[in-house]
């Protein structure tokens, strides 16, 4: 007896068409730089945040020559406020890379663009798969989540060999063949759309799913359950003491970050762990009163791995010492000029909520 066909690409494909998203702004044109700006800005960040970021940011570099050419500070200005800063530092890396060894554009090679910084295994696939059409498997948050639930498999996602296991499906469930890809683009869509708007982590519309006939979690009611959650262990908390100085002009003093880490090379407040170590650092860069600061609200802010509540102190109309002049790393800034910068969302947050008083 033959195996019953696969029509699990033919499913979604059918659900794309009435029901899947047609008008975001990367399909129109649909090209490889275009593509691979939105999957960038994708990761780990919704839609419906990503569009206006992506039209400003194609509206400032059209194409990617253009951001090759940027500075990083311009790229950063750009993506300020988006998160996950390494992703533009990574973008703006890999187009200089494509400008030297590409011609300027991306290669429409698996292995060549899994070799620009920031691109991995399933980002490669989305945008080979997207821009030229080629049979690409990808595997994001979404798609592991409908795997996971349709064929029933427990355990975390990103664990090694589960994610195996999810890329197996993945790609046996591509639609066409090696020598006739069928729809690559659409169909590379409708798994992102269908993971995202309707087999969703909370209150899956099941009843109106195209593959509940055959969802494993589904007819076992394990639903809530899949995709299984990663193995918890509490997000530890540190706290840090953000020095916020402005001098007579109304100018403030802004701290370049270390090019690793946190933020990195983002401009930022000044920083330090103790008020022993921020005193240091206020009477090597500033002339005043250290403890003439004034305390402001605490700013939360959750990363990934850990929690940081942040305490910011403020001092008005300080002159600098000469260790800040002509320092790459530090410099004063005046309010209109933040814009052009990349800032941390909860620093630009702070300084806009005191600059509109």
């Amino acid at each position: 007896m033959s195996a019953a066909p696969d029509t699990f690409a033919q499913r979604l494909l059918d659900w794309f068409d009435h029901s899947g998203r047609h008008d975001l702004p990367w399909q129109h044109p649909r090209t490889p730089y275009r593509v691979w700006l939105g999957e960038i800005m994708l990761q780990q960040t919704q839609v419906k945040t990503v569009m206006p970021y992506f039209e400003r940011f194609v509206g400032v570099f059209p194409t990617l020559p253009d951001l090759a050419k940027a500075s990083l500070d311009e790229v950063l200005a750009q993506w300020s406020g988006l998160g996950y800063y390494a992703r533009a530092r990574n973008l703006h890396l890999a187009a200089r890379r494509c400008v030297e060894l590409h011609g300027g554009d991306l290669p429409r090679d698996y292995d060549a663009l899994l070799a620009l910084p920031g691109i991995g295994r399933s980002t490669a696939g989305a945008i080979l798969a997207q821009a030229w059409g080629d049979r690409f498997a990808i595997l994001d948050g979404n798609v592991k989540r409908v795997l996971t639930r349709f064929h029933g498999i427990a355990g975390w996602p990103n664990a090694p060999v589960v994610e195996k296991e999810l890329w197996a499906f993945a790609q046996a469930h591509l639609p066409g063949t090696p020598l006739s890809p069928s729809r690559m683009a659409d169909y590379t869509q409708a798994q992102m759309d269908f993971g995202a708007t309707l087999c969703t982590r909370q209150n899956p519309a099941c009843m109106l799913c195209v593959l509940h006939s055959d969802c494993v979690a589904l007819n076992e009611g394990r639903v809530e359950e899949l995709p299984t959650s990663r193995p918890g262990k509490p997000l530890p908390e540190r706290a840090a003491l953000i020095l916020l100085a402005e001098n007579p002009a109304g100018e403030i003093l802004l701290q370049r970050r270390p090019p690793t880490g946190i933020w990195a090379s983002l401009w930022s407040l000044p920083e330090a762990e103790t008020h022993e170590q921020a005193r240091a650092w206020f009477s090597t860069h500033l002339q005043g009163d250290y403890d003439h600061a004034e305390a402001l609200a605490e700013i939360p802010h959750t990363f990934t791995h850990y929690r940081l509540r942040m305490h910011p102190l403020r001092w008005r109309t300080l002159a600098a010492r000469d260790a800040v002049r002509d320092n790459d790393d530090l410099r004063w800034v005046a309010p209109t000029d933040l814009v052009s910068l990349g800032l941390p969302a909860p620093i630009r947050k702070l300084l806009g909520g005191l600059l509109e008083k």
